[in-house]
Parts: structure tokens; sequence; C-alpha cells
């Protein structure tokens, strides 16, 4: 599991370059500067909770009819589970369950290892296919338009995701991971990312894990803000949605 260690370095500079005075107003610039960072890392942390469960719990009651319509036609297309449940990596390497709706036909998993030769990225850790053969004609509407992603909205709820964050990736793919790409796992995932509103799919493995990472250094409520206003139109252009 990967521990919090970018704070705590952040701290160790912090005490290195002020904490050693001898002066009073030294000691009291030092414990000034450590305890205003820590209230301000704290607030952020508690503000960006407190959007995570306001828009969660908004998004979830204004879809609901939406959700259940959605959930009735899969149901009545073919009589299969309407979700689809899987493991993903959550930060620090936390396993948690992570709901879609249903876009394949039963069973679709067993033919993922014939269709590899047509992985849009062959190089890549992640297996995206474009018209792949799997995807019902209800899931290519639901995948089209990131509506099989509303499930997830729970998850957001109870604290497993963040709305902006990099994507959950599977056990098995972080078990190919270098040490630099579980960097990715420094935050809560989310259901919105940099490289969702870039091109999503298009984008190769190796860029997405830079644009991660680059959120994870710069994040910040107002990015945020900015990347969840930029996801409507993502999702309306379905550019890069397979």
């Amino acid at each position: 599991m990967i521990k919090p260690i970018r704070h705590q370095k952040l701290l160790e500079e912090l005490e290195q370059k002020y904490g050693h005075s001898t002066t009073i107003f030294g000691r009291f610039h030092y414990m000034r500067k450590k305890y205003l960072w820590v209230f301000c890392i704290g607030g952020a942390k508690f503000l960006k909770r407190f959007i995570d469960v306001t828009l969660s719990i908004f998004f979830l009651i204004f879809f609901s009819p939406l959700i259940l319509l959605i959930a009735l036609s899969i149901k009545l297309s073919d009589g299969g589970p309407v979700l689809f449940i899987t493991k993903r990596v959550g930060k620090w390497g936390r396993e948690f369950d992570f709901p879609k709706f249903r876009s394949m036909k039963i069973n679709s998993h067993i033919k993922k290892k014939e269709l590899e030769q047509f992985n849009a990225h062959p190089l890549d850790i992640k297996f995206k296919m474009k018209k792949d053969p799997r995807v019902t004609s209800i899931g290519y509407i639901l995948r089209k338009s990131s509506l099989d992603e509303l499930p997830q909205l729970w998850c957001v709820l109870k604290g497993d995701m963040s709305i902006v964050g990099p994507r959950p990736p599977l056990p098995e793919e972080v078990a190919f991971y270098t040490l630099e790409q579980r960097r990715r796992l420094d935050a809560k995932p989310g259901l919105t990312c940099i490289w969702q509103v870039s091109g999503r799919s298009e984008i190769p493995f190796n860029k997405q894990v830079e644009l991660d990472i680059a959120y994870i250094e710069s994040r910040s409520i107002l990015l945020d803000l900015k990347l969840i206003i930029k996801t409507i139109p993502a999702i309306l252009c379905g550019r890069g949605a397979y």
C-alpha cells in the first residue's frame, strides 16, 4: 500500500527551515507557518468532500428516473444483471467495489482473450477496443453518453471515490505498474479527470499517467470545478468514448 508521504516531507522541510530557531520570534514564525499550512490542507480536504457529497446526492436524485429507466431497459433486453461490478484500486492501493451499468453481453469476459489483438493501444496495460462486438446495442448508447457510469455516484457518496480524480484501475493493471505509475494511487479516484475531458480512450495509457500525476501535484478546488464544467461538453461530444 502506498503511504501518504508527500505531506510529511513538506512538514519535514518546514521543520528544517524554520524549526531550529532559538528565538521566540523564530519559533512563533515556524508555528504560524506550520499550523496555517495544516489548516489550509485540512480545509481543502473538507471542502472537496463537501462538494463530493453534495453533488453525488443531487445527481442521484436528479437522475433517479433515468437510472430506473436504464435498469429496466437492460433487464428487459436479455434478462441479465443490470449492474456489472468489479474490484478497482483506490487511494493508496485500497480495493473497492466498482459498479457500472452492464453494457456488454453476458459472459463477455470469456471472449476478451480472443480480441486482445484489436486493442486500440496495443502496448498499453489497459484494453480498449473500438466497435467491441461484445457491447450490446443499449450498451453502446450508455458508453457513448457515459450513462453507464451513473452507479459510481454511490461510490462518491460512500467516500471510495471523488467527483474529480484519476480513474480507478483494475487490480491486474496495477500489478504491472511501475513505481512512477503507482503515483496515480496517491489521490482518491474520480468520476472525471484531465484526460477524461481531453480525449478519453484516444489518449494512450502513459499520457494518461502523466496527466493524472500533473493533476495530483497541482490539484485545487478551482481546478476541480474547471474539470467538472469541462466534463459536460466532453460527454455531449462523446469523443473517445468506447
